[in-house]
């Protein structure tokens, strides 16, 4: 992020703009909404300024900007139509530590104002960082129609009712849960027609039909190849729901970024010999922090369930009585393989495609390689990267055709993406200087000579 986003307290604090016309009047309007004390600064200010800050403890001061200005304020805007007086004013007030915002030149100052919609005390932001004001625009027009303005009922009837649940229940995660059930039920949907009073009869009635979490649930949550636009909507909304976060090394930065912020994070992952738990560790954590009453994300790279060894968790949850939910996601196969342009499947050229472990548990590559030579079957190795010399003079040595086209997809379906071609005889010369890195996913098979017409990204 180029921008630490912050909501700011300016109420009967001390804000200075700088500029007498319609633009500072926009700002203006702003901070006087948020209850500032504004001082204006300008050689005209505009009778429209005058009228609106015509009552409380404002200030307008018709001279030049000098330095000054800057005592006893919190927050400055400089929006006059002058660059020099504008830059002038951030120069200054960025030497006294203060937050500055230059209208219209973001990379002046060191705030920008964003995009608001207002559903006090519910307050939506963003910002394009001031490279796309239109944008952002736009985007809350978008928003505009997506939020009713009951949700400001909402919050204020949930912020009355605060106390009354805290109350109720001395853990925090047993009063989330409970304000999470109530915000997506009928005392919300009463709230947001401006029922207040029958949906503070249905909170009160809940609250006193819901007893404390005795046990949690685990997620086991597949989190695809890496493109976090190709997550489930479950995927996401459980995701966002979890109180801890358990994820691998598969899982992307961008996925990773779509969790709940204020969860607990562990990370799991597994290297090649190098495993930062055991698996049986894991299933073990994944048991004690349910019977915490945590609502636990087991978050995986791919598909739980295809070389995830999702299997082997939910077994120890089963055996031990934990709820736990599946929700698979897109694998690295089929993901990285639609990204690179390559169909596992093809009337011309494929009938059938095998998903192999490039990686086996005991090292060795004890595969049945005869079941691999159909010119018919696409083939595709996870894990097989350190593996794949000998994963090719295997299929050559059983007698698969040594000019069988072969991709090599580094880093699939993000913005990282490498994919590198050639045969099962030329494959490890191509990539012998190319610093190829895991996680990477192997397609063996005719399809891959389609890549070169189908190829989109």
């Amino acid at each position: 992020m180029d921008y630490l986003p912050l909501f700011l307290q300016v109420r009967n604090q001390r804000c200075l703009v700088v500029g007498g016309g319609d633009i500072a009047l926009r700002k203006i309007r702003l901070l006087k909404a948020s209850g500032a004390n504004v001082r204006v600064v300008a050689r005209e200010i505009s009778a429209d300024i005058r009228e609106f800050l015509a009552s409380g403890n404002h200030q307008l001061l018709k001279k030049p900007f000098d330095s000054h200005d800057l005592n006893g304020v919190c927050l400055v805007i400089a929006a006059t139509d002058d660059e020099g007086v504008n830059r002038q004013v951030a120069m200054l007030a960025q030497q006294r530590q203060l937050f500055v915002n230059v209208v219209d030149d973001a990379d002046a100052g060191n705030a920008v104002m964003p995009a608001i919609v207002d559903r006090s005390p519910v307050v939506v932001a963003f910002s394009t960082g001031g490279k796309a004001p239109v944008l952002a625009r736009l985007l809350r027009q978008k928003l505009e129609t997506l939020l009713p303005r009951g949700y400001g009922r909402l919050a204020a009837l949930a912020g009355e009712c605060r106390d009354m649940v805290k109350a109720r229940f001395s853990e925090i995660n047993d009063r989330r849960y409970f304000w999470e059930k109530v915000l997506a039920g009928p005392a919300a949907e009463k709230a947001l027609v401006g029922d207040l009073q029958g949906a503070r009869r249905l909170i009160e009635q809940t609250l006193a039909n819901t007893s404390e979490q005795k046990i949690g649930e685990v997620y086991l949550v597949g989190g695809g190849p890496g493109d976090p636009d190709l997550l489930t909507f479950k995927a996401l909304r459980l995701m966002q729901q979890a109180d801890v976060v358990l994820h691998d090394r598969l899982v992307s930065e961008d996925v990773l970024a779509l969790c709940r912020r204020d969860a607990d994070y562990i990370y799991v992952g597994k290297k090649r010999d190098r495993h930062t738990r055991p698996q049986e560790e894991i299933n073990a954590l994944l048991v004690e922090l349910a019977k915490e009453g945590k609502r636990v994300l087991r978050l995986k790279g791919g598909d739980p369930f295809i070389f995830g060894r999702g299997g082997e968790e939910i077994e120890t949850l089963a055996s031990e009585g934990v709820p736990f939910q599946v929700v698979p996601g897109i694998t690295a196969a089929s993901g990285c393989a639609s990204y690179a342009g390559i169909p596992l499947t093809h009337r011309d050229h494929a009938q059938s495609v095998r998903f192999v472990t490039g990686h086996l548990k005991d090292d060795s590559y004890a595969l049945n390689w005869n079941e691999m030579l159909d010119p018919s079957q696409t083939l595709v190795f996870y894990m097989g990267l350190m593996g794949l010399p000998r994963i090719c003079q295997a299929l050559i040595d059983h007698g698969r055709n040594a000019q069988t086209p072969i991709a090599l997809i580094q880093q699939g379906t993000t913005r990282n993406q490498r994919v590198f071609t050639g045969t099962l005889a030329t494959i490890n010369k191509i990539i012998e200087s190319e610093k190829v890195k895991a996680p990477t996913m192997i397609i063996i098979g005719s399809v891959v000579s389609l890549r070169d017409k189908l190829r989109w990204c």
